[in-house]
């Protein structure tokens, strides 16, 4: 149960030594009651002090870190129930399913066409991170040499999927380097599993056939010395899925439920026939509220509508992406190119630039700082007014870069041409398209 911020209070030293970054030690016990602040910031605490509120501060959602290297990731760790409350943090990984007995060669080409799948928005590289190797013979010896194929010689990380713990045992062996999740711990098997998750220090999925089923499993893991822990309540129908979905996550943060303050696991590769349909049961559960979701396949025009919904949903909708105020070379420009100028926003950002590139117009993009917020948004707000951006236009150096005085503003803030006219007195303000559709044409045509 969490405590309060004078509950934390009596907890600590009370030294006001303020290397915690505050003046007092009742401030810190307020962020820290808050979640704006970590118990590891005050060096004074004390061991049997620091026990207690590590448990009390500790996230209602045990945040799970799974596989290394490029594609690894952190699950859970979620604080609110709604996305509006305040921010969701770590998103759904995607995993594509691989049954043991595939053949060597077919394979190598799922890997290398499954790799592929990178795609690049607003300055992020949207990729899925898992492939789950499923146990379909219980022959260990081949189940580990797909593992071990899989973690040597792709970027994916690892589920190893069996309720066989010697062939999960195998499949460990040939990949624990790679940090896999083992799938799954179950009320016939989860001594053995729990052990070699144990002693490899490894996540360990715990799968019930229902959300109560799973509070045994977990209270015994635990017991167990293991935390890392992730959730399959077992629900293969669509809206029991849901269901359980909300309802883990509810237990956890509405009613401190330990026992279910760990992330999920789903899989729609086991809830429909088709990938359409699985698309469909996966974005619902990127919104509501799978950790990782396992599809049957990996399909440029299904993974791709997922990994820009994650990347919408796990937005914090308080903070737009932002990219840096500064000068911005597209084409290799030179004295002569000419100048524009955008907001900060980062999706106008790479539009605009996106659209100056495809002009195959060399041009320098000046990017002003107006705190994310969009062309028509930021002049409404005054954070694209004539005055500040001509002031902009005089600190930022592209009088150093070109031998003109000529701009290019948005058509949407045609309103500040007159102002900066006279913030930047002897400059030609000219008034570019109000669509970045539009301005390959209107720079071919100057």
């Amino acid at each position: 149960m969490a405590l309060t911020g004078i509950q934390i209070f009596k907890l600590l030293p009370k030294t006001n030594c303020k290397e915690c970054g505050v003046p007092t030690c009742l401030a810190f016990a307020m962020n820290l009651a808050s979640g704006k602040a970590e118990l590891d910031s005050c060096p004074y605490v004390s061991e049997e002090a620091r026990e207690q509120l590590s448990a009390a501060s500790a996230p209602p959602i045990r945040p799970v870190i799974v596989g290394k290297g490029v594609r690894s990731f952190t699950t859970g760790g979620e604080t609110v129930q709604y996305r509006h409350e305040k921010t969701f943090f770590n998103p759904t990984a995607f995993a594509a399913l691989i049954n043991s007995d595939i053949k060597d060669a077919e394979l190598k080409d799922k890997l290398i066409n499954w790799n592929a799948f990178q795609y690049e928005r607003v300055g992020l590289n949207l990729r899925p991170e898992l492939i789950a190797l499923k146990d379909v013979k219980g022959d260990g010896k081949e189940f580990a040499k797909k593992a071990k194929m899989i973690a040597e010689t792709s970027e994916f990380n690892l589920i190893l999927m069996s309720e066989n713990a010697d062939v999960i045992k195998a499949g460990v062996d040939a990949c624990k380097f790679k940090r896999p999740l083992i799938y799954a711990a179950t009320e016939g098997n989860v001594d053995a599993m729990g052990q070699i998750a144990k002693e490899n220090n490894l996540p360990l999925a715990v799968k019930a056939n229902s959300v109560e089923g799973l509070i045994p499993l977990t209270d015994k893991l635990t017991g167990m010395g293991l935390k890392d822990l992730i959730l399959d309540p077992g629900s293969r129908e669509i809206k029991q899925s849901l269901e359980d979905m909300v309802a883990i996550r509810r237990a956890a943060l509405k009613s401190g439920n330990r026992s279910l303050g760990f992330p999920t696991i789903t899989l729609p590769c086991e809830m429909a026939s088709n990938l359409d349909m699985e698309n469909l049961i996966a974005a619902m559960h990127v919104a509501k509220y799978g950790g990782i979701v396992v599809m049957s396949d990996f399909k440029s025009e299904n993974i791709f509508p997922l990994l820009l919904e994650r990347l919408n949903i796990y937005t914090d909708p308080q903070r737009p992406m932002t990219v840096t105020q500064g000068i911005y070379p597209i084409g290799n420009p030179d004295e002569n190119s000419p100048v524009l100028i955008t907001t900060n926003f980062a999706l106008t950002y790479f539009i605009v630039s996106g659209e100056i590139e495809s002009s195959k117009v060399p041009s320098w993009l000046l990017i002003k700082d107006s705190e994310g917020l969009s062309v028509m948004t930021a002049w409404a707000a005054g954070k694209f007014s004539g005055d500040d951006v001509g002031a902009f236009v005089k600190k930022s150096g592209i009088t150093d870069k070109v031998k003109h005085t000529k701009i290019i503003i948005p058509g949407y803030a045609a309103a500040i041409a007159g102002d900066m006219e006279e913030e930047l007195p002897g400059w030609t303000i000219t008034v570019g398209p109000r669509e970045a559709a539009h301005i390959p044409a209107f720079l071919k045509a100057m």
